[in-house]
């Protein structure tokens, strides 16, 4: 079952897909770059390891988002067109994504089911949420400084984070 930019994986959770997490890191290198010095694409792609075909396609979506801006020229490259503490990793990966949950194609408030499963449609929505919850918490910014918000903190705290949980 798809939910957005997440695919729930029936032996592992939550599987946060290739371009969503090339996306970020992207903006990442960025957001850490010098201010005001482009970034080249092949730059980026070397420092984390992310096909170079790969890349420019995932930033030209973020340029057409508005989260990236390109400079021409033989010292040009890639840039962060606003501020790296006014983009959430919620918006990076809205930009190359789409909706943060989807279920088959559909909003989770467009959702009906019937009989046992009448339920289910809330519980989607309870998901996005909490996927929400942390990615619209979290900017660019967070990531590249390493000072994640106190929730996430202490989310992260909690001695079953990092537990993998099998049926």
């Amino acid at each position: 079952m798809s939910i957005g930019m997440v695919d729930m994986v029936h032996n592992g959770g939550v599987r946060i897909s290739a371009k969503a997490d090339y996306a970020v890191r992207a903006a990442a290198v960025l957001a850490a770059a010098e201010p005001g010095v482009p970034v080249k694409g092949d730059a980026i792609a070397t420092a984390q390891g992310i096909p170079l075909n790969f890349l420019e396609n995932i930033l030209r979506e973020l340029r057409r988002s508005g989260i990236v801006r390109t400079q021409r020229g033989s010292d040009g490259g890639y840039l962060l067109a606003v501020p790296a503490d006014t983009v959430t990793i919620a918006d990076v990966i809205r930009a190359v994504e789409g909706p943060l949950a989807e279920i088959q194609g559909e909003r989770p408030e467009q959702l009906h089911y019937d009989g046992a499963a009448t339920a289910l449609a809330d519980v989607w929505i309870a998901l996005r949420v909490n996927i929400r919850a942390v990615l619209e918490t979290v900017t660019i910014a967070h990531v590249v400084s390493g000072e994640l918000p106190m929730v996430i903190r202490e989310m992260i705290a909690d001695p079953d984070a990092r537990t993998t949980r099998r049926r």
